[in-house]
C-alpha cells in the first residue's frame, strides 16, 4: 500500500495577500489557527515574534495532540511578501528538538482572486525515505491513522480558523 505524501487545501480570505502573509510568516501567530501548534520561539532573536521571518531563519515550534507534547525545529525555506511562506520541519523532540530528522514541509501560497486572497496550505511528508510499513506504524501510534488523512483534517481546521480571524482585515 502506498502512502499519500502531500495534502493540500485552499480557502478564500477577504483580506489583502500582504496582510495575510505578514501573519503567516510570523510563526508565533500560528496558535491562533492551528489545532496542534501552541507557540513558537524564534532562534537568535531578542524579541519573540511580531515580525515575518525571512529565508534561512529558524524557529522552534511547540505542539500538542491530546496529552502528547513535542517541540520541532523549523527552517524557513521561502518567504516572499504577499506570495508565499514555506518552512521545513527538520528536528523533533520532547522538550527540545534533539532528533535531527526531516519531518515535513509546510507551505502557504497566496493568490489574489475575486473576493480576496486564496490561501493554499500544503503539508508534505518529509519521511520519504522511510519504508512504508515503518511510516504506517508510526502514523498509527502517533495519530491513529495515516498522517495524510490526519493532516487533511488539520489543514481544513487551520484554514477555517484563519478565514474567521482574518476576513475583513486591512
Amino acid at each position: 500500500m502506498t502512502r499519500d505524501l502531500t495534502v493540500s487545501d485552499s480557502v478564500v480570505v477577504d483580506a489583502p495577500a500582504s496582510v495575510i502573509w505578514a501573519q503567516l510568516a510570523d510563526p508565533t501567530q500560528m496558535p491562533r489557527w492551528s489545532p496542534e501548534n501552541t507557540g513558537a520561539r524564534l532562534e537568535g532573536d531578542a524579541v519573540d515574534g511580531g515580525r515575518p521571518l525571512t529565508e534561512g531563519e529558524s524557529f522552534s515550534g511547540t505542539n500538542k495532540r491530546g496529552r502528547a507534547r513535542w517541540t520541532t525545529r523549523c527552517v524557513v525555506r521561502r518567504s516572499v511578501p504577499g506570495e508565499r511562506f514555506c518552512f521545513d520541519v527538520v528536528g523533533w523532540g520532547v522538550g527540545s528538538p534533539r532528533l535531527r530528522v526531516k519531518v515535513a514541509r509546510w507551505d502557504y501560497a497566496l493568490e489574489p482572486v475575486e473576493g480576496g486572497t486564496r490561501v493554499t496550505e500544503t503539508w508534505s511528508d518529509g519521511r520519504r525515505g522511510w519504508p512504508t510499513w515503518l511510516a504506517n506504524a508510526f502514523d498509527k501510534a502517533a495519530a491513529g491513522r495515516p498522517f495524510a488523512q490526519f493532516q487533511r483534517r488539520n489543514i481544513a481546521r487551520t484554514l477555517a480558523a484563519l478565514k474567521a480571524d482574518l476576513d475583513g482585515a486591512t
